[in-house]
């Protein structure tokens, strides 16, 4: 990678950072065509799924341009948004510089596996969760990669290590999957609450908790007898390690300025993030290395490395703009403006998402033309928390079924198991239990939410 290649992708997401500060379209759309640039600069050393992505986005929007059907301003939005949810994915990447720096976290796998067995499946899923809420991507790469490396120190082989990966691994992806549902750092909540300036985290959090707990106590109730087993081979913790403290610290400091910046701002909670996440880090960088040069480089390469992830997510939000934009205004009318038609809209939704991630379309792409849609459904009468819940329940779904996914791929090349495998194989019984609740639960808030009621936000 060259001097240039290295610094464009982190001067592109700063651009858009400063966008996001000034609430200027017209510099973040600026800030798009530079990661476009970037992304197809680096050409060939991109992942083949990502270059395909983004060749096809492009085509087809110069396509519907060529043809008359998008117009300037939805081009100049479809830059924005590549811009904002490429950006999303560098600045949230930087809390990755942490996890070398912290004896706790490459020691993660001793301390989560302490304490009563049966424990053992809900603590991994919720902690998954949480970190993944601030490493995202980087929370599989921390728990495979040290997984592999505790496996390899104590020789457990053959059969054992199958259960340790199916059991610890599993529940650690299960456990990525809920931060869909319960974490405001996530990007589908990112992408809804950006198509919807109206909607935010904590209107969705409520449906979201109830969800999660469905999908911990199915996931529960399939690996209590793998857990045991694996239960009886762990290293117990003499004390917790060093610097436990120190990182439970850093971590309240970046939510504490998400909230503080959320009370002073009108900034969304994915924006905030996006603010703090980077500035903390950056900040406990400098204060440990007391050296500007080596953190700026180590920061550079830290956004750098996150290409491949950045162009699928730049890609998906130029396809997710350009397609619903020419979707026609009347498609979806009247299906919103009874209890049927919300039902029938909210299953399609959800069930779309894990679906078409089985055949390779990733969750994200699927999504962004989604989100496209809600604007048409809320004039249509549609409830949005309705349509946006079942739309997060389906991407966390998507998230364990989809064997192109990151999650998935990374769980696959650190256990060195085939992706069919953990997406199909170790999540298929699970999925195929966790649905028909989920169904159940959106049927329910049907019910719990005012019926054929737009919320009051819709009218102001």
């Amino acid at each position: 990678m060259s001097t240039a290649d290295r610094w464009l992708l982190p001067l592109a997401v700063l651009i858009e950072l400063i966008a996001i500060g000034f609430s200027s379209t017209q510099l973040g759309a600026i800030a798009g065509v530079l990661f476009i640039f970037c992304f197809l600069w680096a050409g060939r050393r991109l992942q083949s799924y990502s270059r395909i992505l983004l060749l096809v986005s492009l085509a087809v929007t110069a396509w519907f341009l060529g043809r008359g059907q998008l117009g300037m301003d939805k081009l100049i939005k479809a830059s924005s948004d590549a811009a904002f949810y490429a950006a999303f994915l560098g600045s949230l990447g930087m809390m990755q510089c942490l996890v070398r720096r912290f004896e706790v976290l490459r020691r993660i796998h001793d301390v989560l596996l302490g304490g009563r067995a049966v424990w053992l499946y809900p603590k991994y899923a919720m902690v998954s969760c949480g970190i993944a809420s601030v490493l995202s991507f980087g929370m599989m790469s921390l728990l495979c990669g040290s997984l592999s490396e505790t496996l390899r120190e104590r020789g457990i082989t053959g059969e054992s290590r199958l259960q340790w990966l199916r059991s610890v691994l599993i529940s650690a992806l299960r456990g990525f999957a809920l931060v869909p549902l319960v974490a405001p750092t996530s990007v589908a909540v990112a992408i809804l609450t950006r198509e919807l300036p109206e909607l935010t985290w904590l209107m969705l959090l409520p449906y979201g908790l109830a969800a999660a707990v469905v999908l911990i106590g199915v996931g529960w109730f399939l690996e209590q007898r793998r857990f045991r087993q694996v239960s009886s081979e762990r290293v117990a913790l003499e004390q917790w390690p060093s610097g436990t403290l120190q990182l439970l610290g850093l971590v309240l400091i970046v939510f504490v300025t998400m909230a503080v910046i959320v009370a002073l701002t009108d900034f969304k909670v994915s924006v905030a993030a996006m603010m703090a996440v980077p500035s903390v880090t950056l900040l406990y960088m400098v204060w440990q290395e007391r050296s500007l040069g080596v953190v700026v480089k180590e920061s550079v390469t830290q956004v750098s490395a996150m290409n491949n992830e950045m162009a699928i997510f730049a890609a998906s939000a130029i396809l997710g703009v350009s397609v619903s934009s020419v979707i026609p205004a009347d498609a979806l009318s009247g299906l919103a403006t009874s209890a049927g038609g919300m039902w029938v809209l909210a299953v399609v939704g959800m069930l779309s998402l894990p679906l078409l991630s089985t055949i390779g379309i990733i969750p994200i792409t699927v999504l962004s033309v989604q989100a496209g849609l809600l604007p048409q459904l809320i004039a249509e009468g549609m409830d949005p928390i309705l349509i946006s819940v079942a739309l997060v329940i389906g991407f966390s779904l998507a998230m364990m079924l989809s064997p192109f996914g990151p999650s998935v791929m990374l769980l696959s090349r650190f256990g060195q198991v085939p992706r069919w495998v953990v997406a199909f194989r170790w999540n298929g019984v699970f999925v195929l239990i966790a649905v028909p609740l989920l169904l159940a639960l959106l049927a329910l808030e049907i019910l719990v939410l005012p019926e054929f009621v737009v919320l009051e936000f819709i009218n102001d």
